[in-house]
C-alpha cells in the first residue's frame, strides 16, 4: 500500500504532501492546477520514464518520494532485502525518484541508490496505474489476451508455462536443424578441418604437462657429465672416499666420531648433545644415500638424449598450430569433438533431429490446446462478468463478448504447428487470438469495443474490466486517471459506487472531475493553484467535511453557491448511504459500537 507521497518541484506543484487513506481517495482540482502531476509522480516512482519538461520552471530537480507498506508480499519483501534497502520501525520503506533539468535521473530504495528499474519491479508488486493510456493498450489483442490470462490465474497460467518451456526446446530443434540442412557443405569443411587437427594430435598422444617435463629432462641429458661430477663430489664430501681413505672421511663419518665421543663422555652436558648429532648422522645417511642413487641412474647416453629432443619437436609442432603448450593443445582436442558432435550432417543425424522435433510438436499442440480450452472457459465468465457490471453502469443493453481462435499459420511460417488437422501459428503466448467485442444493445452485430462504444462507453467497459480483475489482482493499490472522461450523470454515480466497492479490498486513489465520483470517497484531496509574483504554485489540501461540500459544489455548478452545497450535501449523503448499505455487516457493528 502508498501511505504517503511528497511531491517537489513537479509541473506547477511546487511541494506537496499526499497522506492517503487506505480506502478511497480522490484528487481533484481546477483544469491545469496539476492534479495529473499525481499520477505522473506515481509513473516515476514506479520506475517510469524520466521527462525533463516535467521539472518545474525555475528548479534543478524534481523529487518524488513514497513510503510504502508491503507486509505479506513475497516479491516485495524479496526485493527490499536483496537491494540492502533500511526498512523504518513501522515495516514501510520510502521511495525517491529524482529527475534534473539536465536529463539524469536517480532513483533510492530505503536510503540506498539503486537502478531505476528496481523501483519498476517494486512498483509492479505494490501498485497500477490505470490511465487513458492503459485503455487506448487494452484495445490491442497481446493486451486482451493478457487480460484473459490474468483472470484465468493458474488455469491458464500452468499450462502456458509447459508450452513455453516445451517450446523454446522445439524452437532450438528447428534452429539446429535448419542450420544443419542449410549449411551441410559449410559444416562439412569445418569438420573435415576439426578431423585432420583430432588426427594429428591423436597421432602425437601428448601427456598433460609432458612439454615442461621433456624441457627438464634434456636439460639433465644435456649436461649429464657436469652434474656427474657436481652430484660426485658433494657425495664425497657427505659420505666421505669411496674408497675409505682416512684423509676423506666425509661429514657422515665425522659426525659419527664426534657423537661417539660424546656418547662414552662422563659429563652429562656434553651427554645431552649427542641425540642432536644422532639426528644430523641419520639426515647425512639419507642424502648420501639420494646422491648416490642420483650418479647411478644419471644417464650421458645420447641416442636417449636424441629421442626425448624428437620427441619435443612433434610437441612443438601442435603448440604451433593449436594452442601455446600440450595443455591448451590437449582442451582444443576436447572442445573439436563436441564441436564435431553438433555437425553431423548425415542422414542418420539430420532424421533423427526431425524425428525429436516431430515429437516435441505433438507435446506442444497438445499443451497449446490446453491452454486454448481454459481460456476459452474463462473467456465466457470473463464476459459474463463485465456484462453483469456494465448493466450497473448504465450500459443494461450491452453484452461483451471475448473470442478466443487459434491463429492460422500464414504460408512459409516457420513456427507451424499442427493441431486438429489445421496449421496454427505457435507464438509466444500460445496459438490464441483474443478480441473484446461489444454488442451496443439487443440486435445490434457484436463489434470490436473501439468500434462499438462511445467515449464515455468506452470508459465505463473499461472501468468493468478493471473491476473485474480487481479480484485477480495481486498488488493492493489501485490508481485510475480520469477513467471516467466522457461521463455524466447516472453513469458517473455508478462509477463511484464501483469504485468505492472496489476499496473495500484494494487501496484506490482516482483523479477525477466528477463530483459523482468524488462523493464516495473516503478521503478527499483538492489541488489548489494559485498565483504569487506572476508564478503558479500549486499545492495538494486534505479537505474536510465542510470543505468537501465546498468542492463538490465548485465541481456541480462552477461556484460555491446555496443551491450548489445543497446538491453537494445531498450527494454526499446519498453516497454515504450506498456505502453503508454494501459494507459488510460486521463492519458496520464495530463502527456503530
Amino acid at each position: 500500500m502508498l501511505a504517503e507521497m511528497r511531491i517537489q518541484g513537479l509541473g506547477v506543484i511546487e511541494d506537496a504532501l499526499l497522506e492517503l487513506h487506505a480506502g478511497f481517495t480522490v484528487v481533484t482540482g481546477e483544469t491545469g492546477a496539476g492534479k495529473t502531476m499525481v499520477v505522473t509522480g506515481l509513473h516515476l516512482l514506479s520506475g517510469g520514464r524520466a521527462e525533463v519538461s516535467k521539472v518545474r520552471t525555475g528548479m534543478l530537480k524534481a523529487f518524488v518520494e513514497g513510503r510504502f507498506t508491503y507486509s505479506g508480499v513475497e516479491g516485495a519483501e524479496r526485493i527490499v532485502a536483496e537491494s540492502g534497502a533500511d526498512v523504518d520501525e513501522d515495516g514501510s520503506v520510502i521511495a525517491l525518484r529524482a529527475v534534473a533539468v539536465d536529463g539524469r535521473s536517480r532513483a533510492h530504495l530505503g536510503g540506498r541508490s539503486v537502478p531505476v528499474g528496481v523501483l519498476a519491479e517494486l512498483s509492479e508488486q505494490l501498485i497500477a496505474v490505470h490511465g487513458q493510456n492503459d485503455q487506448l493498450r487494452l484495445l490491442r489483442p497481446a493486451e486482451q489476451r493478457a487480460v484473459i490470462d490474468r483472470f484465468a490465474g493458474d488455469a491458464v497460467a500452468k499450462p502456458l508455462g509447459a508450452y513455453q518451456e516445451i517450446r523454446s526446446e522445439w524452437l532450438a530443434v528447428i534452429a539446429e536443424l535448419t542450420e544443419r540442412s542449410t549449411r551441410s557443405r559449410e559444416m562439412a569443411q569445418q569438420a573435415d578441418l576439426l578431423k585432420h587437427g583430432l588426427t594429428e594430435i591423436d597421432a602425437v598422444a601428448p601427456e598433460p604437462g609432458e612439454d615442461v617435463e621433456l624441457t627438464a629432462q634434456i636439460k639433465r641429458l644435456a649436461a649429464a657429465d657436469e652434474l656427474r661430477a657436481a652430484a660426485t663430489e658433494a657425495h664425497v664430501a657427505v659420505s666421505g672416499s669411496p674408497d675409505g681413505e682416512p684423509e676423506a672421511p666425509g661429514a657422515a663419518g665425522l659426525v659419527s666420531e664426534a657423537l661417539r665421543r660424546l656418547s662414552t663422555s662422563e659429563d652429562a652436558v656434553l651427554r645431552e648433545l649427542a641425540p642432536r648429532l644422532e639426528e644430523a648422522s641419520v639426515l647425512l645417511a639419507d642424502v648420501g644415500a639420494e646422491l648416490g642413487n642420483y650418479v647411478e641412474t644419471l644417464d650421458a647416453d645420447p641416442a636417449l638424449l636424441e629421442q626425448v629432443l624428437a620427441r619435443q619437436a612433434d610437441l612443438k609442432r601442435l603448440t604451433r598450430k593449436y594452442a601455446a603448450d600440450v595443455d591448451g593443445v590437449l582442451a582444443w582436442a576436447d572442445d573439436a569433438r563436441r564441436r564435431l558432435e553438433t555437425m553431423d550432417t548425415s542422414e542418420e543425424a539430420l532424421a533423427e533431429l526431425a524425428m525429436r522435433r516431430d515429437q516435441l510438436a505433438v507435446q506442444l499442440a497438445a499443451h497449446a490446446a490446453e491452454v486454448s480450452g481454459a481460456r476459452e472457459k474463462a473467456a465466457a465468465e470473463l464476459a459474463a462478468e463485465i456484462t453483469r457490471e456494465l448493466s450497473g453502469l448504465a450500459m443494461g443493453q450491452a453484452a461483451i463478448e471475448v473470442t478466443v481462435e487459434q491463429r492460422p499459420a500464414e504460408h512459409g511460417d516457420t513456427h507451424a504447428l499442427t493441431i486438429d488437422g489445421r496449421a496454427v501459428h505457435a507464438g509466444a503466448d500460445g496459438v490464441d487470438d483474443v478480441e473484446l467485442l461489444l454488442r451496443a444493445h439487443d440486435g445490434a452485430p457484436p463489434l470490436p469495443v473501439h468500434k462499438a462504444a462511445s467515449g464515455g462507453e468506452l470508459s465505463r467497459v473499461m472501468l468493468a474490466i478493471e473491476v473485474v480483475l480487481a479480484h485477480a489482482d495481486t498488488v493492493q493499490t489501485l490508481v485510475f486517471d480520469e477513467v471516467d472522461a466522457g461521463v455524466g450523470g447516472r453513469a458517473a454515480v455508478e462509477i463511484g459506487r464501483r469504485l468505492a466497492r472496489l476499496a473495500r479490498t484494494h487501496q484506490v486513489l482516482v483523479v477525477t472531475h466528477l463530483p459523482q465520483v468524488a462523493a464516495f470517497a473516503d478521503q478527499h484531496l483538492v489541488v489548489d493553484k494559485g498565483h504569487t509574483g506572476g508564478v503558479t504554485r500549486s499545492g495538494v489540501k486534505n479537505l474536510k467535511q465542510a470543505e468537501r461540500v465546498s468542492e463538490l459544489a465548485r465541481m456541480l455548478a462552477g461556484m460555491d453557491n446555496e443551491t450548489g452545497r445543497a446538491h453537494a450535501e445531498e450527494l454526499l449523503a446519498t453516497a454515504e448511504k450506498d456505502k453503508t448499505e454494501f459494507e459488510p455487516k460486521k463492519k458496520r457493528a464495530a463502527k456503530k459500537k
